[in-house]
């Protein structure tokens, strides 16, 4: 399958190098990398919980204005 990209140069610099400090094709390191991505059928990991606790810089007093201004959220 041919796709087109539009990269900006210096990322082809950087996938070009490591093409070649690999020994590999630009084409086999980019399927190599996206390999390496999660699949997409696989669900995002959330935070669970947020652990609270004392804290010298005074956040643990402003945990409830944080949180009720968004603080967390996607």
């Amino acid at each position: 399958m041919s796709v087109t990209l539009d990269l900006p140069e210096h990322v082809v610099q950087r996938l070009t190098a490591e093409a070649d400090r690999r020994g590999v094709a630009l084409a086999d390191l980019i399927a190599d990398l996206a390999a390496q991505l999660p699949d997409s059928d696989q669900p995002r990991r959330r935070l669970a919980f947020v652990g609270v606790g004392a804290s010298r810089s005074g956040i643990s007093e402003r945990v409830d204005d944080l949180l009720a201004e968004g603080f967390g959220r996607d």
